[in-house]
């Protein structure tokens, strides 16, 4: 703790340098050691070279003609090409190892090994003798090593010498980075790195005194091998085969390697990431009537989060209403820095209307946030770009920030208590840049394929099915309702029906919100299986149709305005009619869905999926025919008649066959429940229109639950020869291997209960381990992929320069601007030129 190592205490002078504890750098200093030490981290090195060098003269193991070639050509490849100059390097190397002969002066060479972490033995097989190298031998076999040999082993003799890997004096670091901290009781606490240093000190002095006393040998190596042990430790910690060294508590100490490697380190944990200002996180909660480029700020928020603005002829009259109103009122200020840099607390300013007086242009006020200041929003893990977006501020009361609901795709975000983080860009460059380039409204096409990542989702879909189906007449007050909540207030068009009673139909209302000269065909989510439709000829009103802007035919589902779809509806509008229209389009059609279904109810009751006895008895018996199928290849499995799947064995062809007649058992069963339930269930209108869940859910809570797989297997493991007790011994029939007969509605047995949940706990352990690998593996190839980018010519780059790519992905395409799957959409033009169905 000498004070030449630096100042650490406030108002202490350095003697070395002159300045304060702010300005001071901190000094290194350095311990002579009584006895040189390996380096613990250049182990390999050292091995390396001990074997490719002649152990009596130094020079590397090849002959003498060969070297002097290799010089020559290393030096031509280190110009050129640094990369093979290194692989060069690896392979004489290799060569020079297995040489048993030194060329130059023709010494056998001992096999070395290395006794992890530091110790070097060298093997004499004729004498079958056993020597071992001390650090003093070491480095002198090191110190023998020519320059021009080093230089064709791929290390610079200037900046590199070997016997630099064998310590001799210790560099102690300053002690500003490590300093004492002093806690509650009076006592000082050292840094680890402190605690490590007075260990060398300590066996390092204990081994000069014996030396110099005149020891015997074993005491001195054993002390020698004790200071060795404390080097290793002082530079790293977690050294395969040795001990840590550990606090009186028994916490490992955190030493030099600990502090730089890994997730907490000095690179990942502060240099690279780390915590930051002017930033809020809190639990994020749902708001339809926000725009999707807005989030909800809660005033507390907006109260601590600052923008620092400078004062002008134009603001400075608002800014002094900020600063009268301080920290406690919003909108006010929290901060006043003034034109010589000194920085004013309102928090303790008594006379705040002085202060707002003598405001002036030049002054900075660090004002709270207000709507329509520009801030980011971030969800983790952050996968993609969408991942940060740029939001409007819009403050309101609460505790939570608000979402719009279609902006929650990107984010991958859900309101069962996901928080997100929001930070404050400081300066108007990054302000400019949010603002303008990373706004959610520049962010509805993905550039992952180019399709709508922003868009329709759950009860939006829902809301634009029940609003454009045949069946929703509309009155004109229920119209005019409908308009006014999405934020438009417009004279709805002629009515489609004018007597007896004035009706609109869903469709005019979402044609009011329509380009009037855009085009669309398509066909919807419902389009499939019996309500399948390819052309306009459609009687289930599943092909949607626009003309000059009037939605003609079809209804509104997840094909058409949905999250992540290709080629819809909304991405033309994106395509044709820009990101602003389109931004506005969301923000107020949207809305409307919303509001339909509050008027008309749409929830999920019980009856939605009963289903009535003769359709259960039809399925019962679809099931125990299935059963009887695999009662039959079990029988022809136990006869050893049963045809062998190419390239399974016998059980394993029987397992196959047996899950494809369940499977098909589970589907058929699903089928006829299906089919009975009414079209205008609501839980049949979520599957059908995309907008949540599928026909498989349906038939799990109305049918049967199938077959439960664990790793893609019926389940097997539990007692000798059966899964549970409850079943005979080797019983290969389907409900002791984990067939569920019974639905959610009708309620699992206890031995269905088990199977189920075996079933369902795969499915959360794979979730935790596919989480876990698809981060490391998005890191690692992050880390590879860093250094790219894209020329002013096109081309793709790396650091050193080298093409990657002639032309950026091979096409030259941003695939955020380009339609799915190719550059341009020929038929879209063709349709738009000549018209549509010609």
């Amino acid at each position: 703790m000498d004070p030449k190592l630096g100042a650490i205490e406030p108002g202490q002078t350095c003697p070395i340098c002159g300045n304060s504890i702010r300005a001071c750098p901190g000094h290194f200093g350095h311990i002579e050691l009584a006895l040189p030490v390996v380096n613990v981290l250049f182990v390999k090195n050292i091995y390396e070279l001990l074997r490719a060098t002649c152990n009596k003269c130094g020079r590397i193991k090849i002959a003498p003609q060969d070297a002097e070639r290799y010089i020559r050509y290393l030096k031509r490849l280190k110009d050129r090409y640094p990369y093979l100059a290194r692989r060069f390097s690896e392979y004489v190397k290799k060569q020079a190892i297995k040489a048993s002969k030194c060329p130059h002066c023709g010494a056998e060479q001992p096999k070395i090994k290395l006794e992890k972490p530091t110790t070097f033995v060298e093997y004499y097989e004729e004498r079958k003798a056993m020597i071992r190298l001390n650090p003093l031998i070491i480095r002198s076999r090191l110190e023998r090593i020519p320059n021009e040999d080093l230089e064709i082993l791929g290390y610079d003799s200037k900046d590199s010498r070997p016997e630099w890997m064998v310590f001799t004096v210790l560099p102690v670091p300053p002690t500003s980075i490590r300093p004492s901290i002093l806690i509650e009781t009076g006592i000082r606490s050292e840094d680890d790195l402190t605690h490590k240093l007075v260990d060398i000190i300590r066996t390092n002095e204990r081994l000069r005194e014996h030396i110099v006393s005149g020891a015997p040998q074993i005491i001195i190596d054993d002390l020698w091998e004790l200071l060795q042990y404390h080097v290793t430790t002082y530079l790293d910690n977690e050294v395969p085969g040795l001990p840590p060294a550990k606090h009186r508590s028994g916490r490992p100490l955190k030493t030099l390697v600990q502090r730089l490697k890994g997730k907490e380190g000095r690179f990942r944990g502060n240099l690279s990431g780390k915590r930051v200002d002017y930033s809020a996180r809190t639990v994020i909660s749902p708001d339809p009537y926000l725009s999707i480029n807005e989030v909800g700020i809660p005033i507390d928020v907006a109260k601590t989060l600052t923008v620092p603005e400078r004062v002008t002829d134009l603001n400075i009259d608002e800014l002094r209403r900020h600063i009268l109103n301080g920290p406690e009122k919003w909108p006010g200020a929290n901060y006043i820095v003034t034109q010589d840099g000194r920085r004013i607390d309102l928090r303790y300013v008594k006379d705040r209307k002085s202060i707002a007086e003598s405001l002036a242009p030049g002054y900075i006020v660090e004002r709270h946030l207000k709507d329509g200041d520009i801030v980011i929003f971030n969800r983790q893990p952050s996968l993609h770009r969408m991942s940060m977006m740029g939001h409007v501020v819009k403050v309101l009361p609460g505790r939570t920030f608000r979402l719009h609901l279609a902006v929650c795709p990107p984010y991958n975000a859900d309101f069962d208590g996901d928080e997100m983080n929001l930070h404050v860009p400081q300066t108007e460059e990054a302000r400019a840049e949010a603002r303008y380039l990373l706004k959610v409204q520049y962010n509805i096409l993905t550039p992952r394929y180019g399709g709508i990542i922003i868009g329709g989702i759950q009860d939006y879909i829902s809301g634009a099915y029940m609003l454009t189906i045949k069946s929703t007449l509309l009155t004109r007050e229920e119209v005019m309702e409908l308009l006014a909540s999405s934020g438009i207030v417009k004279e709805p068009l002629e009515p489609a029906i004018l007597s007896p009673k004035r009706l609109w139909i869903g469709k005019q209302i979402v044609s009011m919100f329509l380009p009037e000269d855009f085009d669309y065909q398509g066909r919807a989510n419902i389009s499939s299986g019996p309500l399948k439709c390819e052309d306009i000829e459609c009687f289930w009103d599943s092909f949607v149709l626009v003309r000059k802007g009037k939605l003609l035919l079809g209804v509104i589902d997840k094909k058409i305005i949905g999250a992540e779809q290709q080629e819809s509806l909304l991405y033309w509008l994106a395509k044709e009619y820009g990101i602003e229209f389109t931004t506005k389009f969301i923000d107020h059609i949207f809305r409307m869905f919303i509001k339909i279904l509050e008027k008309r109810g749409f929830t999920l009751k019980l009856d939605d999926v009963a289903i009535d006895m003769a359709t259960k008895s039809n399925m019962y018996s679809l099931l125990n025919e299935s059963f009887k199928r695999v009662e039959e290849l079990v029988q022809k499995y136990v006869e050893g008649t049963l045809e062998v799947v190419p390239g399974r064995s016998l059980e394993e062809s029987l397992e196959i066959k047996i899950l494809e007649v369940l499977a098909e058992a589970r589907d058929r069963a699903g089928e006829e429940a299906v089919s009975n339930l009414n079209p205008f269930n609501h839980a049949f209108i979520m599957a059908r229109t995309g907008a949540r869940g599928n026909v498989l859910n349906l038939t799990q809570m109305a049918a049967t639950l199938g077959q439960m797989t664990v790793r893609g297997e019926r389940i097997w493991r539990g007692y000798m020869g059966r899964t549970l007790p409850h079943f005979k011994k080797n019983d290969l029939g389907p409900i002791a291997r984990g067939f569920v007969v019974n639905s959610f509605f009708n309620g699992l047995s206890v031995t269905e209960m088990f199977m189920h949940a075996a079933g369902g706990r795969e499915g959360l352990v794979d979730t935790a381990v596919r989480t876990s690998q698809s981060g490391y593996m998005q890191r690692r190839l992050i880390n590879a992929l860093q250094d790219l980018y894209v020329e002013y010519d096109y081309t793709v780059r790396d650091s050193t320069g080298s093409i990657i790519q002639f032309i950026y992905g091979e096409d030259g395409a941003d695939p955020s601007k380009t339609p799915y799957t190719t550059i341009i959409n020929v038929d879209r033009i063709v349709g738009k030129v000549i018209g549509w169905g010609r």
